[in-house]
């Protein structure tokens, strides 16, 4: 068996096998990967949902509370935004004091007159990137 690994940060990450038959061999690797996925939980009204790192627009800090965005709903979580950064794969950059942006889900940037950059996401949220955090920002994305 042949083993070819591509190391892309633009693109979702997956694991494709090629065989002949399921093997014990596949099923192992099938089963290695669903327990390597990183799910989170968030709470929305009563409601406890289930979601991974691949769903979220960006994690941001709204009256105190810390949310995560995915594209059509908002989720609340029980974590402080510190203590989520460290399960954050390379896909993430904080952009701000109070947001974590998923690369992958930023649609564009504006520049406005008085030097600040807004960052805009493929569901229409957008924020503003912080001075101090422009340069790792930049770096990420390989200028702009």
């Amino acid at each position: 068996m042949k083993c070819k690994i591509v190391i892309d940060p633009t693109c979702e990450e997956q694991v494709v096998v090629t065989a002949r038959k399921r093997s014990k061999l596949v099923c192992e690797i099938e089963q290695l990967v669903e327990n390597n996925a990183q799910y989170l939980k968030g709470y929305a009204d009563d409601e406890i949902k289930r979601f991974s790192l691949d769903q979220v627009q960006c994690f941001f800090i709204e009256n105190g509370k810390v949310f995560a965005l995915l594209s059509k709903e908002k989720l609340q979580l029980k974590s402080r935004l510190f203590e989520i950064e460290p399960l954050l794969n390379e896909s993430f950059v904080k952009i701000n004091q109070s947001c974590i942006a998923n690369v992958k889900h930023v649609k564009k940037f504006r520049a406005s007159f008085n030097g600040s950059v807004m960052v805009v996401f493929s569901n229409g949220h957008f924020d503003y990137i912080a001075r101090r955090e422009l340069k790792k920002v930049k770096e990420k994305f390989g200028g702009f």
